[in-house]
């Protein structure tokens, strides 16, 4: 089978960053089910694992965490997909990645794919997606279905991929919604998937948030990375609570949280795939609920850019756009 492959750490401006390689197509065992792959979608976090260091891969190693596709086989004990099914999932980062013609994934962290989307449009979601739900519905302890209808979230980092689909899910779940973002193209983005208001994470966040009517927020969502820390916890209100995706690269001063009696939650949408958690099952069950709402009208792709087809230089260039930081939404690369 066709694969983009690494065996060194380079720069994305380096031609050797990845490969085209050929490789042994997989058998799938256990609960694992083979998918044929369509499309797959680039994240900050493959930027991260592709990150220039010392190591040699041999064999040549497979990243990437977000695919739809067509399964092609199933394991003797998968029971959730049947061949030729359409699916969508946003893989294991312990285990070969999705930048190959059939990968391997266990059922369990797999969802069907929205039908009325295209392929291209259904891999840009899962990752940001689970990232998104398990942040706000697992990690802060949001009301799906509108319960805490009427109180507010700050999401820093709007316009990108977690914030794209978390801002609809925040709108779904009745929350008023605050999202950052500076460009007028990014401004236009967030407003577009419904925010209500939007603040300038370039400038003073604590000053616009306040302008904006709202003294404290019940919660502050920081889907980017840290610089903002002091400015959430300014904000969050008392008892309030704030959740991160980021790295811990930064200072993260907890008086303020503890004077508060705030919470701060971390969300790693790897986490139940990498321990094999009792409920790794939640994440079929939220994606195919989000597949739910997208066919239902609720909730939209969060698309920007396709390059085709899945080849090692196209796999460059869709990472040199990610780690520019500037991109709305998701880039996606399709067909082999």
């Amino acid at each position: 089978m066709k694969a983009v492959a690494l065996t060194r750490y380079l720069p994305v401006s380096d031609p050797q960053a990845f490969l085209d390689v050929d490789l042994p197509k997989p058998v799938p065992q256990g609960r694992d089910i083979l998918v044929a792959v369509k499309a797959v979608a680039v994240n900050p976090v493959d930027v991260k694992v592709r990150a220039p260091k010392d190591k040699v891969e041999t064999p040549p190693r497979v990243i990437g965490y977000d695919a739809s596709g067509v399964v092609e086989a199933v394991g003797p004990q998968a029971s959730l997909f049947k061949v030729g099914d359409e699916v969508y999932y946003a893989g294991d980062i312990t285990r070969a990645g999705t930048n190959q013609e059939f990968h391997l994934v266990d059922e369990r962290i797999v969802g069907r794919k929205p039908g009325t989307l295209s392929f291209a449009e259904a891999a840009a979601l899962p990752l940001t997606t689970i990232t998104a739900y398990e942040a706000f519905f697992d990690r802060l302890r949001i009301d799906r279905d509108g319960a805490d209808r009427g109180k507010a979230i700050l999401i820093v980092g709007g316009a990108g991929g977690v914030g794209s689909i978390g801002i609809q899910l925040a709108k779904r779940a009745g929350l008023s919604v605050i999202a950052t973002a500076s460009r007028p193209e990014t401004i236009a983005w967030v407003r577009e998937l419904g925010a209500d208001h939007v603040v300038n994470h370039r400038e003073d966040l604590v000053q616009q948030v306040r302008a904006a009517g709202f003294a404290h927020v019940d919660y502050v969502a920081i889907f980017n990375d840290m610089r903002h820390w002091n400015a959430a916890v300014e904000l969050v209100r008392p008892q309030g609570a704030i959740v991160s995706i980021d790295d811990t690269d930064l200072p993260m001063p907890m008086a303020g949280m503890k004077t508060k009696s705030a919470s701060f939650h971390w969300e790693f949408m790897f986490a139940r795939a990498m321990h094999q958690t009792p409920d790794m099952i939640e994440q079929h069950r939220l994606l195919s609920f989000v597949a739910g709402e997208i066919d239902a009208g609720r909730i939209r792709t969060t698309l920007a850019d396709v390059l085709s087809p899945i080849n090692a230089a196209n796999m460059r260039e869709a990472h040199r756009r990610v780690e520019t930081g500037a991109a709305r939404g998701k880039i996606v690369v399709e067909g082999f």
